[in-house]
């Protein structure tokens, strides 16, 4: 019998453990794991249609914690690791129940304003939830404030939020009730004309002015980095761009990359009115509004996505994948080169999927077509209602995200519902084993991804309702994510690529359809190096974006995917219309 020196066995096991592979051979055990929408008990409105909503979220790190203020949410939310979030609900910010918040810390206070009467909350343990009047000197009624605190201990106040009116800033006082020091300057007006993410519609078609809100400030290298949000909460073409400018109040000068965050395709879309911060290990973020906006205009939730500044010194978000499994990591990293994704694939996309029972329009298939804006909806909320997916052949389950959609709901805040259920796994469709079980949950969960504590080679996954639900038992997606063991898809050999000759904002790209191809990732960037922007595409070969800059030129890759991994295309560069 052969002997392995001792030292080659404690060598062979340091490769095991750190290697790029240990982490899909163990599952993702021990990391901090999410999927975009953030799994929070998005509250029930008060008013008519019933429905969820979160949005124009800020998150701040104070003593220890990571805290989450978010608009018409009743509270907010504390969490120790940006993955599991408490709620935390509070009467005693008078303004608690409107739009857009902003907080800061300073002297250590966290002081909260929310858009509308300047009236400004101030404490000390926000785990508490009992906040006290700081007593606000400030004049300006304004929409979206945002706080900053410079380097030098300066505060400044920006705020936004119109289809006219520009983005405004001033220097405040927050020792003297936050008063304004000087006059409040202009800083970023209108420029629909000119970059095309800014003008509104499903695909910025309309003609007339967007919204340009929700501004946010960072510093890097002595730079002043603003940003604001357009052209509107209820598109998946919600975004966030750039301004940039070695003062704090300007004057400022458009970043071309814009938007630096971005996601008009996958399964949720939006990435606008959000908010750039740093972990408590110096790791960039940007947490944002994504939309849904069947129901009502403002039905938002939350997403969260990794930032990083490139070696350029620019902003930008990895988002495209953000709604697949990704990890928080425990340490610093260089997220210009890790997206932190696990590199779980969808594997329920466009399967099979039977069900006990549907209402007409909101068929079995609605619930694995990655579209949030549709829903399957079983006849009845009754114990016993089930939904199936049939991969195929078996595949390795890492994940399952579970996206319950309220179907015939008429709850309104302050109610609360908690979701019971069990999710089964089985080889033949007839044995079946139980490998999540929620039957006695009480937590409100409407996205909540569950990694397996042990992954799963199966074939058939169902989940089945195990409690009255006071509604439709429905889902927008039952998504499940790991690996199909199979083929890449064909790499995409080439883009046609033409560009609007009335309207250089508009560009148009097609492609050959490749086999064994579930989807395609579109990027582009300004740079040739530098393809921060991607949107999902799930169905056909054509993609028209109207969300460009006229007088920027651009570069394109298309990589293809499957339930087996993604296969990289090559680039290709754009320039007065031509292809090069």
């Amino acid at each position: 019998m052969y002997k392995i020196h001792p030292y080659i066995l404690f060598f062979l096991g340091l490769f095991i453990l750190y290697s790029p592979f240990s982490k899909s051979q163990t599952n993702g055990k021990n990391r901090q794991i999410i999927a975009n929408p953030l799994n929070l008990n998005y509250r029930f409105q008060f008013d008519d249609p019933t429905r969820r909503e979160a949005a124009d979220p800020v998150i701040e790190y104070f003593k220890g914690k990571y805290y989450l203020f978010a608009s018409k949410s009743g509270g907010y939310w504390s969490s120790p690791d940006l993955s599991e979030w408490t709620y935390i609900p509070c009467k005693s910010i008078e303004t608690i129940e409107g739009y857009a918040p902003t907080v800061l810390v300073h002297n250590d206070a966290l002081y909260y304003l929310g858009s509308g009467a300047p009236k400004i909350f101030r404490t000390t343990n926000p785990d508490e939830g009992n906040w006290v009047d700081a007593g606000s000197r400030f004049s300006h009624g304004m929409t979206d404030p945002a706080f900053y605190k410079d380097d030098d201990g300066k505060v400044y106040l920006y705020w936004g939020c119109s289809d006219v009116d520009p983005i405004m800033g001033v220097q405040v006082d927050p020792d003297n009730g936050f008063k304004e020091i000087g006059e409040a300057v202009v800083l970023i007006r209108h420029n629909g004309d000119k970059y095309g993410w800014e003008v509104p519609g499903v695909n910025n078609e309309e003609t007339r002015t967007g919204w340009n809100e929700g501004p946010c400030i960072i510093k890097y290298k002595g730079k002043y980095y603003l940003q604001y949000a357009a052209p509107g909460t209820q598109y998946r073409i919600y975004g966030d761009g750039l301004y940039i400018s070695d003062n704090p109040l300007g004057p400022y000068t458009y970043v071309e990359s814009s938007p630096f965050s971005f996601k008009p395709g996958g399964f949720i879309g939006g990435a606008g009115h959000g908010h750039t911060f740093r972990d408590k290990y110096g790791n960039y973020w940007h947490v944002a509004t994504m939309t849904i906006s069947v129901r009502h205009m403002f039905e938002r939730r939350i997403g969260l996505f990794p930032a990083y500044m490139s070696s350029d010194d620019e902003l930008h978000s990895h988002t495209v994948l953000s709604d697949y499994p990704f990890y928080i990591p425990d340490k610093k990293i260089d997220m210009e080169k890790n997206d932190c994704s696990l590199s779980w694939n969808i594997l329920s996309y466009g399967k099979t999927i039977t069900a006990s029972s549907s209402l007409t329009g909101y068929e079995p298939a609605k619930a694995n077509d990655e579209k949030v804006e549709t829903w399957w909806a079983a006849a009845s909320g009754k114990p016993g209602e089930w939904l199936q997916t049939d991969l195929g052949k078996p595949m390795t389950v890492n994940a399952v995200q579970i996206n319950f959609a309220d179907h015939n709901f008429t709850m309104k805040a302050p109610e609360t519902y908690s979701y019971q259920y069990i999710i089964e796994c089985s080889n033949d469709g007839d044995d079946w084993k139980t490998i999540v079980d929620r039957t006695s949950n009480n937590k409100d969960m409407s996205h909540e991804l569950i990694v397996l504590d042990n992954q799963q080679k199966t074939r058939y996954i169902r989940i089945k309702n195990t409690k009255d639900v006071p509604g439709n038992f429905s889902l927008y997606d039952l998504r499940i994510f790991g690996n199909g063991h199979g083929k890449l898809p064909e790499r995409v050999p080439d883009i046609r690529i033409e560009r609007d000759t009335g309207d250089r904002r508009i560009i148009r790209l097609n492609w050959d359809k490749t086999s064994d191809t579930n989807g395609y990732i579109l990027r582009w960037g300004v740079k040739k190096d530098q393809l921060k922007n991607a949107a999902m595409i799930y169905s056909g070969n054509f993609f028209e974006g109207r969300f460009f800059n006229r007088d920027s030129e651009y570069y394109f890759s298309i990589d293809s995917f499957n339930e087996n991994g993604i296969n990289k295309g090559k680039k290709i560069y754009i320039t007065k219309n031509k292809v090069q």
